[in-house]
């Protein structure tokens, strides 16, 4: 074993401090909310809550993901009536079959995701 210090430029702590940092940044961008549920378990012509993703079926066989975040103000949708969910905050109705704004005060449509069934589960991610 040497005595001798390891050494270290001032160029390269920069860049390889720099490195960790954008591929920690990268990593975490990168992140998405993922649920999976039985495709059993969402009603056609209707919708579930899965953590922060609302999996809809609005016919038999097709699926759609939205975030249950509501444009508007930022509140969490919350009730599912048959085709549409509402955010209770203030009052915006949306379609589950596209998320189109049905009533209310919301102007913007809900933010879509992806969903995906395969071998009787449906996953969405956002």
């Amino acid at each position: 074993m040497s005595d001798s210090p390891i050494s270290c430029s001032r160029r390269t702590f920069l860049l390889a401090t720099a490195t960790t940092a954008a591929g920690a940044f990268l990593a975490a961008c990168g992140s998405k909310a993922a649920e999976s549920i039985a495709i059993g378990d969402v009603p056609v012509g209707g919708a579930v809550f899965a953590g922060d993703i609302i999996i809809a079926q609005p016919t038999a066989g097709q699926f759609a993901a939205y975030s249950r975040t509501c444009p508007h103000q930022g509140n969490t949708i919350d009730k599912i009536d048959g085709g549409t969910v509402t955010c209770t905050a203030h009052g915006s109705t949306f379609d589950i079959a596209d998320g189109s704004v049905v009533s209310g005060v919301a102007r913007d449509p809900l933010t879509r995701g992806s969903a995906t069934a395969e071998d009787g589960t449906v996953s969405a991610t956002l």
